[in-house]
This record gives structure tokens, sequence and C-alpha cells, in this order.
């Protein structure tokens, strides 16, 4: 018979709230507070804009469910669309609500190519974390066209990064309250993955969120990820052509049209023209550089330039890739021959979008060569080679180049590390991206099999090896979040590494040095390192384009 459950109510300065006493699958008791508005619902007039704060409500606020709301979106594996447009609410998981002092917060930003995603237990649940003296926030923002359309005329106020902002709303909660629920509003670690954490590199750059956080980690994806931005388009035009739009291209007209349309309408959407594709574009809601300023633009200029400045060069910042991120895509590589012949003939298509645009067509052809040579330069390519390349493309030298830039304007530490961790039964997302035909490797965001206790998960045997990693991860995170000194390994190192093995921060001229994460931890050169060494020679007739 299950236990009657507890409840824990809160009360902030804008209402009052009831929360769950929880246990954890491995038994530790927490606090759980789900649903909380942190925005108005952006429907109506709001479609599409900067969200407004929540209004304040009477009575107590139920957060005692599990919290299933979703930002509007579509299934990509059942076709159907789910989730609501009213979504913009957080959930917080307390270990302890009194305390001496207060407790490190850690907030939570999802990934899904921002496209799809959501802040749900089923994919994010809180048990690991649970188990340390943290505050956890996991949040929702808009998705897809809802969150990230844009369009030129100021008048309209949909310059685009809704989703962005919508982020930053919620940060901006946090900051005010969390302390009710024993967090430390002066100590909150921003983290995320893929385009989550593209999300996190971008609010580290724009002065909108300085204050609003004090440390960050970034697993996958920053905001020069080939996967994290799109160029200046006409989606939004497109996209009511597509839903029956007959008359010109006038964003008035367009934003008129779109406002009249059922939500539901707006997440289903085929708008990438053969052009697109050639020049790589997989996303077309997706961060922009804004085309005007405004009192809540996030993205001002053109990403490698809002590094040089960022205020986030004063915060300590972890970076991190996992060995295999390519695998991502394998379901849609099968035809890898038909790709290579495809760089073959087309060679410019092999490039860096980046690298294209500012290069003439015989310059061009010469890059490509490079690095046709590098990865396709075998008597007979395999699928791995392919693999290999996309994870490059579009994970692992965005990533460096971000590196590089730390290197040459933070003077806050920057951690490295490579998640190369492999188990046959417990990576989820290799099996998920590879429907079970792949064995080995650790596929992009698979670190997240090991932060998160998610429908995949089940309760490991604590002697095993997938239980241990998932103590690693949740400590290298928490320690973080908690300690000023952040590279000490020494409290949860196996017994047969080093004794006082050191998590060094990264050093100019070597940003390829990484805290290795595997069975056994070492700090080492990435094998990537000729790799990548060989892509920053395609940015080399452009200066100032490579970081």
């Amino acid at each position: 018979m299950s236990k009657r459950l507890q409840y824990q109510e809160i009360s902030l300065p804008v209402g009052q709230l009831r929360g769950a006493v929880r246990t954890t699958i491995y038994n530790d008791r927490y606090y759980s507070f789900e649903g909380i508005p942190y925005g108005q619902p952006p429907i109506g007039d709001l479609r599409f804009k900067a969200p407004l704060a929540a209004q304040p409500w009477q009575g107590v606020k139920d957060c005692t469910n599990f919290s299933t709301i979703k930002p509007i979106q579509r299934n990509k594996a059942s076709g159907r669309v789910e989730g609501a447009e009213d979504c913009l609410y957080l959930n917080v998981f307390a270990k302890k609500l009194h305390t001496l002092m207060l407790l490190p917060v850690m907030v939570y930003i999802f990934g899904g190519g921002f496209n799809e995603g959501a802040a749900i237990r089923s994919l994010y649940g809180p048990d690991y974390f649970m188990q340390k003296d943290v505050v956890l926030v996991t949040l929702n923002y808009r998705v897809d066209s809802l969150g990230f359309l844009s369009v030129k005329d100021p008048s309209l106020q949909i310059p685009g990064n809704a989703g962005l902002k919508d982020q930053i709303l919620a940060l901006k909660w946090v900051k005010k309250f969390i302390r009710y629920f024993n967090g430390d509003p002066d100590n909150i670690t921003l983290f995320g993955n893929s385009v989550g954490s593209a999300s996190v590199h971008y609010l580290s750059a724009t002065n909108q969120t300085r204050g609003l956080f004090h440390k960050a980690i970034c697993m996958s994806g920053t905001m020069l990820s080939s996967r994290a931005s799109i160029p200046a388009q006409d989606y939004a035009y497109r996209l009511a052509q597509q839903h029956g739009y007959e008359k010109e291209n006038n964003d008035r007209k367009v934003i008129e049209y779109l406002q009249s349309l059922e939500a539901e309408k707006l997440v289903q959407h085929d708008l990438l023209t053969p052009e697109d594709r050639r020049n790589g574009f997989r996303l077309t809601f997706a961060p922009v550089v804004e085309p005007y300023e405004s009192e809540h633009c996030v993205v001002s200029q053109e990403q490698q330039k809002m590094l040089h400045s960022a205020w986030s060069n004063e915060i300590p910042i972890i970076f991190g890739s996992t060995a295999n991120e390519g695998l991502l895509l394998y379901s849609q590589l099968q035809n890898y021959t038909q790709i290579i012949e495809s760089f073959r003939t087309d060679p410019a298509t092999i490039l860096p979008y980046l690298v294209k645009i500012n290069n003439n067509e015989t310059v061009n052809e010469e890059l490509a060569q490079v690095l046709f040579k590098l990865h396709f330069s075998k008597e007979s390519n395999e699928l791995e080679d392919v693999v290999n390349y996309f994870g490059i493309r579009d994970f692992w030298h965005g990533f460096h180049r971000t590196l590089l830039s730390r290197l040459a304007y933070a003077k806050a530490p920057t951690y490295y590390y490579r998640f190369a961790f492999d188990s046959p039964t417990f990576n989820h997302f290799r099996k998920k991206h590879t429907a079970g035909r792949v064995t080995k490797g650790a596929s992009h965001a698979e670190e997240l099999s090991y932060l998160w206790y998610a429908d995949h998960s089940w309760k490991l045997n604590k002697t095993s090896v997938e239980y241990n990693m998932i103590q690693r991860m949740v400590s290298l995170f928490t320690n973080f979040a908690t300690k000023r000194r952040h590279n000490s390994l020494n409290k949860w190192h196996k017994k047969e590494e080093s004794a006082a093995l050191i998590w060094r921060p990264l050093q100019a001229g070597n940003p390829y040095m990484a805290l290795n994460i595997a069975e056994i931890l070492q700090m080492k050169e990435v094998p990537e390192k000729e790799e990548l060494h060989v892509w920053d020679s395609t940015y080399a007739n452009n200066h100032g384009l490579l970081f």
C-alpha cells in the first residue's frame, strides 16, 4: 500500500504554493513544487513576443502533482502535436527547506533542437540531484515558431528569440524568489544540454542576464554550434503561405494571419528549400541576430563578436562534449554513400556555412578538398566516417571555437571535459539515436543518462559501474555549483585512480586538455585534436571569423 503524500506550503510575495514531500528512487527525501507560473500565458497578442511576468494569485496554488506541461510542439516520432501554448511554468526541487546556510541553486535548460522538449519528470526526474544539498530548478520555454519566429518591422515587436527571453524571465523569477525554497540567490549555476547548452551560452553573453547567475555548465552546445542559430530568412512568410496565406510578403499582414491560426498549425511545417538544405540548414526556427535593438534584445550582433565582451568572461564555466556526438544523426545518415558523393560533386557543401559565404568559389573548392581529404580519403568509406564528420561539423568544432574565444578573452577559469563512458545497457541516448544498432559509444546528450532519472531509467545496484558514474557526474556538477574552488576531484575518484587527481582549467595555447570521463578518470588531450586543427585552417583566410 502506497504511503499517503505529505504536503508543504510556502508563501511567496506573489501567492502561496502547496508542494509535496517525495522520495527518490534511492529513498532520499526532498520537496517538490511543480508547475509554478513564472510568465503570463503567451497567447493572443503576446504570441511570438517577449514574455510578461506572471500575475499574483489568490489562495493556495496546488503544485503537488507531477508536471506534464509541455510547450506546444510536434512529436517527431508520432507526428502528433502535443503540449499547450500556455507553457511558462517551472519546477523547484529542494533537498532541504531549512539549513544554517542557503543551498546552492542549479537551473537547467532542456535541449531538443529548439523545436521540442519539456521540463517534465519523464525526461528530467530530479532523483539523482536530490541526493545532494542543492535546490534544483527546471523550466519550460517556448519552442519552434512560437518561440523563435522573427520579423523585421519594429512596430510589431517580434524581433525573434522569444524562447530565450522566456528563459531570462525564468531566471529573474529564480533570482527573486528562490530564497523562499532555501536557495541562495547569490550562488546560481545555469546548465543545459545541446540547444539547452547553447541557450546557456547565449544567456552568458547578453547583458540582459548580468547578475542572474554566477557559474555555467555547457554540455554539447554553444552559440557557435551549427545547430544553434539560423541566418535571417523569410520563414514567417513561408509559414503563413504553407497554411493558406495568399497575400504579399508584408510583415504586418503575415503576423495578423499567423495570429489568427490555431497554435497547432504553427508547429506543423516543412519550410526548408533545396538551397537551405544545400547550405546545411536543419532548423527553421532558432535564435537569430535580432533585426533591431529593443528593450529585451538578446542577440544584437554576430555570435562570435558577442563573446569578445561577454560578461561571462568573468565567471567560471564548464564545457563538455561526448566522444561520439555524431551518433545523434545515425538514423539520418544511412544513405552515407550518396552524402559522400554529394560532397565530391558539390564540394562547397562540405564546408561550414560561415566559411562558405565569406569566400569565393575558387577558395571554397580548395578548402573543401582539405576537409574531404581529412574525412573521406580512404579507398572505401564507411558510415562511421560520415557520422564522425557530422560530429565534428555540428558539435565539436563549434565547441572548439568557443574554447579558443574563452582562452582569448576570459579571465575566469574554463574547464573542459570529454564524456566517453561506455555502458552496454545504460547509455540510453546511443540506443535511442541508433535504434540499438550501435552497441558502443557515448552519443550526443549521453551525460543525461547519468544526471536525470527518466522513463528509460531504472534503479541500479549501488555496486555497478553505472551507479558509480551517476555519482561522479552529479558530484562533478554539484561540487562546481557549491564550492569556490571547483577543480578538486579527490572526494569522488575511484581507488585505482590518482589520489590527487586535479581537474585543471584550460591554459592559453592548449584548448585540447580535457578531463576524460570514462570508467577511469584522466586528464588528457582530446583525440579529436588533429581534426579540429584542420577545421581551424578553413577559417584562416578570414581574420576574426574563427572566434
